[in-house]
């Protein structure tokens, strides 16, 4: 996720150089690696079209339709620490590999749990779909970040993480015509109850795109098997030998802009994930958009895609303006479109719910830049705090259960009131610990 520009100094023409090198002799490696962050992120935002597919086959209510989200985002939890541990067993190359085998034989689950219309074997499949780019995800980051020159690492990591922008962004328009276009439930008016041999139909319809997605992920396995990578570079990112001393006589506990900063990502997700998982959903309602899922699926591109233009806006604001402040006027107006989206109607309640990616694009990497701001030889445990985090998006289930007892609708009260802590988070959470230092850098 895009970070802040930095601000021109004398330091730009090193860096400019150091890019050039980056084109020179890592080029060709980070085009492919950022296929790899392009494939992550499609592969994560096509659940939220095959969601509402799901809930429809299947027969779900919206706790269970929520709870394949929360296994999905279960899987960060659980697999972080393993990947780590493989990692430094096989190394960085062997893990992409691996990453991207574990995701295809996920995929090739899906297309099992199709032919026998199985939600258990679907919620396993897509558990390993997950395990599988949590590996990606704890490998590619760091590689990506010291294969090159230290001074050029934000400029790398925000060039490859546009490119999971723009998988996110694509996959609604992938997985509405391939998935939703080509069902009974997708194409059918909000409320029609399907028949088996429909039912049986639709469940089948994912065999396509998911065979699609094995193949391209088999695929790319074997050009990174193959593919000479550059050998890492130095230990940029370790933690040197004396701060690693300093450790036992300092305490993570002591910094209040990580304390605080571990729930605000937490909370994030939820907001996040809960908005665009019941999206479809929503905006299909006949007192909202009244549109068929195919159709609902178009307008989820538009979320996706708020996100990726709002990360360009966000970095341009912040370098005229603290991180902090920014994260809070974006706070306040995700709240705002959040309150209009639980209690208006029609478009005005669509475009409302749609127009909070442009709020959230700026929140995960910015709480995550607060979070470990002034942590020095702590940094490295910070930011494993700070990632773990993201197993947040698992608890979308809560909306669900909301959904079901008290209407879709009102359920994105939850949504609003995740924005309200990210502002406390903004305003107070972020500031210097209980240490009484001011941050480095501040």
């Amino acid at each position: 996720m895009a970070g802040p520009i930095a601000h021109v100094d004398p330091s730009a023409a090193r860096t400019a150089a150091a890019i050039a090198r980056d084109r020179g002799g890592y080029g060709a490696a980070l085009s492919l690696l950022a296929s790899l962050f392009f494939m992550w992120g499609f592969i994560t935002v096509i659940n939220n079209t095959l969601l509402p597919h799901l809930r429809s086959v299947f027969d779900l209510d919206y706790t269970q339709t929520t709870l394949i989200e929360s296994v999905w985002f279960i899987a960060y939890f659980v697999a972080s620490i393993p990947a780590a541990k493989l990692i430094a067993r096989i190394g960085y190359q062997r893990a992409l590999v691996t990453g991207l085998g574990i995701m295809a034989v996920g995929t090739l689950g899906m297309i099992l749990a199709s032919r026998q219309v199985s939600y258990a074997i679907t919620l396993a499949a897509l558990f390993v779909i997950a395990s599988g780019i949590t590996l990606l995800q704890v490998a590619a980051n760091p590689y990506v970040a010291v294969v090159g020159p230290s001074e050029s690492a934000p400029a790398r990591l925000n060039l490859v993480q546009a490119f999971n922008s723009l998988g996110t962004t694509l996959a609604p328009l992938f997985g509405g015509y391939l998935i939703l276009g080509r069902s009974a439930s997708g194409n059918a008016a909000p409320g029609t109850v399907l028949t088996p041999a429909e039912r049986l139909a639709d469940a089948q319809s994912v065999q396509l795109p998911y065979l699609i997605v094995a193949a391209i992920l088999v695929m790319l396995a074997v050009v990174i098997a193959r593919f000479p990578l550059p050998a890492m570079g130095g230990a940029d990112g370790a933690v040197a030998p004396a701060a690693a001393d300093e450790h036992a006589g300092r305490s993570l506990w002591r910094h209040r802009n990580l304390v605080l900063g571990v729930p605000a990502i937490f909370i994030y997700l939820i907001a996040e994930i809960g908005v665009s998982n019941l999206f479809i959903n929503f905006v299909a309602q006949p007192a909202i958009g009244d549109l068929t899922h195919a159709q609902a699926a178009r307008y989820l591109f538009l979320l996706w895609g708020g996100m990726m233009v709002g990360r360009f806006v966000g970095s341009y604001l912040m370098q005229r303006r603290p991180a902090e402040a920014v994260l809070a006027g974006a706070a306040i107006g995700a709240c705002a479109v959040m309150l209009v989206a639980a209690f208006a109607t029609g478009p005005v309640a669509m475009w409302a719910l749609i127009s909070v990616g442009l709020f959230h694009a700026i929140m995960f990497p910015t709480i995550f830049t607060l979070g470990i701001r002034g942590l020095g030889p702590l940094t490295e445990a910070g930011s494993g705090l700070l990632i773990m985090a993201i197993a947040g998006g698992s608890l979308v289930v809560v909306q669900g259960w909301a959904a079901d007892r008290f209407g879709l609708q009102h359920s994105f009260l939850i949504t609003a009131a995740c924005e309200l802590y990210v502002l406390f988070y903004a305003l107070w959470g972020c500031r210097p610990g209980a240490s009484g230092r001011r941050p480095e850098g501040a």
